[in-house]
């Protein structure tokens, strides 16, 4: 029972204390990859420490569910006989009961929202595509005569990216071309579906910080590693004009357009921007991030509850 109090001890603590941490990271001069992986590897620690927490309470002697029905049982043979149930009994089946709450309540906010994503872009697709026009160029981008540069992508199989024909009558060709590897690299990347769950886990549980502050961080960040690839094909400079030539133009909200979130801050990253790392050094610099941010919940409850433990012992004999 202890490993599984100093689970949930660590589950809590860091889903108060991890997000704060994360979001003092200097975001100009900082891998948003590495970032990114951070904050889902922390979201995946404190799930599965807190399920962890739970399945050690209910596991002294079965598997999870033979120790749940046993639990039960004691329960009612105490009130049964007039007597309180055991705090473990309790607290155990209190526990199952949250976390299976908890589970079902983000499947369905999970799918609802993706449902209605799927749907609305789905929608804004059909009318877009009577509008628009294809060209063999530029594959799954559609062209709207349309003078205000814009651009952005829509959720789909396969995603689609619609852009105006101003971007091609006041930007230079590198600047277009920054333009439509930024969109590219949200299609890749399934930002739109990333951000749809963060949303839903936001939904499903407001009150932690971690998961409440976790769909604002994900679209920042999306958007940052999404200039970092645009970067990579045409260069800061081309990337930057692009940026201010796009930004502040509306876009759809079930979209993800390159110049509506966090500008300021991506100009600020591009002043700064360095010689991108190799594929070897962003491997290693993601996993180091995601193994440590996962760890975070596991080490933490243990270390408060052997702290606690070594204060309250007495000093001497």
């Amino acid at each position: 029972m202890t490993l599984a109090l100093a689970l949930l001890v660590g589950t809590i603590t860091a889903g108060w204390l991890v997000p704060q941490g994360l979001r003092r990271v200097d975001l100009r001069r900082r891998d948003p990859r590495s970032l990114l992986v951070a904050w889902l590897a922390s979201i995946i620690g404190v799930a599965a420490a807190g399920t962890a927490g739970v399945v050690l309470l209910l596991t002294p002697r079965h598997g999870p569910a033979d120790s749940l029905t046993w639990a039960l049982n004691r329960c009612l043979a105490a009130l049964q006989h007039g007597s309180p149930p055991r705090f473990e009994d309790l607290l155990g089946i209190t526990s199952a009961a949250l976390l299976g709450s908890v589970v079902v309540r983000c499947a369905v906010v999970t799918s609802r929202e993706l449902l209605r994503l799927r749907r609305a872009s789905r929608k804004r697709l059909s009318v877009l595509r009577l509008a628009g026009r294809p060209d063999a160029a530029t594959p799954n981008t559609l062209w709207l005569a349309h003078d205000r540069p814009l651009a952005f992508s829509l959720l789909g199989r396969p995603g689609v990216i619609i852009a105006t024909e101003g971007l091609t009558r006041h930007l230079p060709a590198d600047a277009v071309t920054a333009v439509l590897a930024h969109e590219r690299a949200h299609l890749r990347g399934r930002h739109h579906l990333l951000i749809a769950v963060m949303d839903s886990l936001r939904r499903t549980l407001p009150f932690i910080p971690l998961f409440r502050q976790a769909p604002a961080a994900i679209r920042e960040l999306v958007e940052l590693a999404a200039d970092m690839s645009a970067t990579r094909v045409c260069g800061p400079a081309a990337v930057r004009a692009a940026l201010l030539a796009v930004s502040g133009h509306d876009a759809p909200s079930v979209a993800l357009a390159m110049g509506r979130d966090t500008v300021r801050v991506r100009l600020a990253r591009l002043e700064h921007v360095a010689q991108a790392p190799g594929g070897a050094r962003r491997v290693l610099s993601c996993g180091a991030a995601g193994a440590l941010a996962t760890a975070v919940p596991f080490v933490i409850g243990p270390s408060l509850l052997l702290a606690l433990a070594v204060l309250a012992c007495p000093v001497g004999g």
